[in-house]
């Protein structure tokens, strides 16, 4: 089993970047808010013991991967691999 491999934002932003996602510290922080339904863009906690917002990395990249699937599922025109 794979142990999961937590990151903060900054690390975040990084790993996201290496896939071609080139967001601004701004942004980042901004998917990592809480909004007014007590809900983030995207699945950071605060960890318990050092405070700051955490994701795990393989979450973040299948988060992506996922949303991928789901905009060549709904094209009108594609090929399958």
């Amino acid at each position: 089993m794979k142990m999961p491999y937590y990151i903060d934002l900054k690390q975040a932003r990084e790993v996201l970047s290496g896939i071609g996602i080139e967001l601004n510290n701004r942004q980042i922080k901004r998917a990592a808010q809480v909004d007014a339904k007590g809900q983030r863009k995207l699945p950071f906690f605060v960890d318990p013991i050092d405070k700051k917002l955490k994701i795990e990395k393989g979450i973040l990249l299948s988060i992506y991967n996922k949303c991928q699937d789901e905009a060549k599922k709904s094209a009108y025109f594609h090929t399958e691999p």
